[in-house]
């Protein structure tokens, strides 16, 4: 019995070091049709973030550990070396990519097969796996139009939809992050990286659903919801879309992307739904709020009333949440009171402030003036 908490253990530091691995493509591969289900696909992006893009292998192999693979899988029972070999005999005999690329007045598909030749031994921990050579363009010597995701995102979906949407996805939010910083780009059109849209014929085609779930209700279930409830749950990204109606019909998509915040545990903490969920925006309406409290006679009658100092007027994380979590109370307890009950409520908290309610002035007075609305609303209900 002792063994099965060793192998958790050394699971779990194999997948630290997985956590660490970033799978590189260039976006025609991602635009690819990936016909395949969803354990080829799985394995050819472990396979791929193998690849040091720094110094390509020339004979197009790298070197994959089984244990790496079963932590990968979050696979851990008798049969998993069977299981592997299924796994492996799927990918060569189904598993391929159909790119469009475009040639003279059109576009001419190719289909390649990834990953044709795995070999490996059942005393051995070592698999050794080659790429096609047509393939390996798409994975090396990459300078631009390419996309850079974690390979333990990839891990944590268990849907072939789920990571093809992630993958696409990526791509745009990259764009939109490279080109948000180092601009070279249309604001509209870096908007449009973070809100991608695509029109049904395409979403059809990425996705290898032309033939299938032909009532948009089966599509929407399998292909769109939950793929995408499995991308917020369990990568970087949250994501939302929108279906754009061309008559009767849906004609497109269109999602809308945020980036989560990563914590030093590693774990996601998304933004405050509270405010705007990208960073320029956030950053815009934070000027707004700032300038409206500016303006506010609140910040004066606080600053006479020594509850505000000068360089509390420099902060702006004091300014734009005084006006978006106080001065509404404020204005509350205003019309039941007149400006001349806010200038006595003020009066009466400057007296009771301490040293720590200097050093958490928006805090202090939020919790201020919310303890004291209810009692002059009771107040008011008890004299009618």
């Amino acid at each position: 019995m002792a063994i099965i908490p060793e192998l958790k253990t050394r699971q779990v530091q194999t997948l630290n070091e997985l956590s660490k691995r970033k799978v590189v493509e260039h976006n025609s591969l991602i635009t690819s049709i990936a016909k395949m289900d969803k354990t080829p696909l799985k394995m050819f992006e472990l396979a791929v973030s193998l690849i040091d893009t720094e110094n390509p292998p020339e004979d197009h192999t790298v070197y994959l550990s089984k244990r790496e693979m079963f932590a990968f899988f979050n696979v851990d029972d008798s049969n998993k070396h069977s299981r592997f070999k299924e796994a492996i005999e799927k990918m060569q005999k189904q598993a391929f990519f159909q790119i469009k690329k475009e040639h003279d007045k059109g576009f001419k598909f190719v289909s390649i097969v990834p990953i044709p030749y795995v070999e490996w031994t059942d005393y051995n921990d070592e698999v050794k796996i080659e790429f096609h050579r047509e393939i390996m363009p798409y994975l090396i010597n990459l300078k631009t139009n390419f996309t850079q995701h974690a390979l333990s995102d990839i891990a944590e979906l268990n849907s072939k939809y789920a990571i093809i949407l992630y993958r696409w996805l990526s791509m745009n939010y990259n764009q939109y992050d490279h080109y948000s910083v180092k601009g070279g780009r249309r604001e509209k059109q870096v908007e449009s990286y973070r809100n991608p849209t695509i029109s049904m014929q395409d979403l059809r085609q990425i996705t290898d659903t032309v033939d299938e779930y032909k009532r948009f209700y089966n599509f929407e279930k399998w292909v769109l919801k939950e793929p995408l409830s499995e991308i917020t749950n369990h990568t970087t990204l949250n994501v939302t879309y929108e279906k754009i109606k061309k008559g009767r019909s849906i004609d497109s998509i269109v999602f809308h992307i945020t980036k989560k915040q990563v914590a030093d545990d590693g774990s996601y903490k998304l933004d405050d739904p509270a405010y705007i969920d990208d960073k320029i925006s956030q950053e815009e309406s934070e000027e707004k709020l700032v300038y409206q409290a500016m303006k506010s006679p609140y910040t004066k009658l606080l600053m006479e009333r020594f509850l505000l100092s000068y360089i509390d007027l420099t902060d702006t994380a004091i300014l734009s949440g005084l006006q978006k979590n106080v001065y509404p109370l404020y204005d509350e307890l205003k019309e039941l009171r007149g400006l001349n009950g806010v200038k006595e409520h003020l009066a009466y908290i400057r007296d009771k402030q301490d040293d720590y309610s200097k050093k958490n002035i928006s805090k202090y007075l939020k919790k201020s003036i919310e303890q004291y609305l209810p009692i002059v609303k009771r107040q008011d209900i008890d004299h009618e």
